[in-house]
């Protein structure tokens, strides 16, 4: 079989208009700016409009990735939406998302990961590219994860945004693949820790699932943090040892954008110092899924990137996941 290489050729992303504030939340929920801002490193977020379902924002993603890539829909072969938002049970998001293109020659799936969500399929996409069962691969991360959210419960409300991140994939040389090193792990064992307990086959909607708040997130923080720490730290390292390179060595990390102490933490242990370690948690919160593709992109048309450039993407998320990506960046245009 012939093998190829896969490299990235756009990227883009989109948040929605409507800005919830720290201090729009001190009207809402027995909170206050100062409280968030120490615990979480948050300042405000972004949250779909009513009627705006996952795939519009994926759409918006999406439509800006193939534009820098120079792309039609319709040379698109392949989708993957990782969310755990969807639009609807079934189908599947990114079989909205492709009647919305027009992509009409996609293969179309999602992929449920959490946090990690993007970093999975990305993985996943650059695999069957490098088999040659695909050419040119959407893979998109996006997130209404407002409609989870309890906006009594200042635990959790503080933390989260909506928002979508898109790449386009394209088959290569295999000398000119930019995917160094990738892992991926999980352990089901913690599920409980961060869990939207109602809504599925386990626990279906009901009323008294409804009364009882289940249909909204869940979350032990303190359990969490640890863990998150952790698992993003040996995943980084992980991907590295693979690829024979040093911390010092990479331009940028960008981490999962859950809590800038998290944040702060992963870095430290992995010393790469504070100039190198991409956040933008204080503007969009946690978008789950979206998060890590919204920073690439906001990183690669603020030309912050350039071609020979060393990237880590590490992720943590529900289930628990994880999982990290090791890329060259291979150079776009903004």
């Amino acid at each position: 079989m012939k093998q190829f290489g896969a490299t990235i050729v756009g990227t883009g992303s989109y948040t929605p208009e409507r800005i919830l504030t720290n201090h729009d939340l001190e009207q809402m929920v027995d909170t206050s700016d100062e409280w968030i801002q120490a615990r979480t490193g948050i300042r405000e977020r972004h949250i779909a409009a009513p009627q705006q379902a996952t795939s519009d924002l994926a759409f918006e993603a999406a439509k800006s990735a193939l534009a820098q890539a120079g792309c039609r829909a319709d040379d698109i072969d392949l989708i993957i939406v990782a969310t755990i938002s969807p639009d609807r049970p079934f189908p599947n998001t990114a079989c909205f998302l492709q009647k919305k293109l027009g992509a009409d020659q996609a293969a179309c799936f999602s992929l449920e990961a959490a946090c990690s969500g993007f970093v999975y399929a990305l993985q996943v996409a650059a695999s069957l590219i490098r088999t040659g069962a695909h050419r040119r691969a959407l893979v998109v991360g996006a997130e209404k994860i407002s409609m989870f959210v309890d906006w009594q419960d200042r635990n959790t409300c503080v933390l989260f945004g909506d928002g979508a991140g898109a790449v386009v994939l394209e088959a290569t040389t295999p000398e000119s693949d930019i995917f160094l090193a990738a892992n991926m792990g999980a352990d089901g064992s913690y599920a409980e820790l961060l869990t939207v307990p109602a809504g599925g086959s386990q626990m279906p909607p009901s009323r008294q699932a409804i009364e009882a708040k289940k249909q909204y997130l869940k979350m032990e923080g303190r359990e969490v943090f640890k863990l998150a720490v952790n698992a993003m730290v040996e995943s980084a390292k992980s991907v590295m040892r693979e690829a024979g390179l040093e911390s010092s060595q990479l331009r940028w990390l960008i981490p999962h954008q859950a809590n800038t102490r998290i944040i702060q933490a992963v870095g430290k242990r992995l010393a790469v110092p504070e100039a190198n370690v991409f956040m933008n948690l204080d503007k969009y919160g946690n978008t789950s899924a979206a998060t890590i593709p919204i920073c690439l992109d906001q990183l690669n048309r603020g030309g912050h990137l350039t071609r020979g450039d060393y990237v880590l993407m590490v992720a943590f998320g529900g289930g628990l996941t994880w999982g990290a990506s090791l890329l060259r960046w291979p150079g776009t245009e903004p």
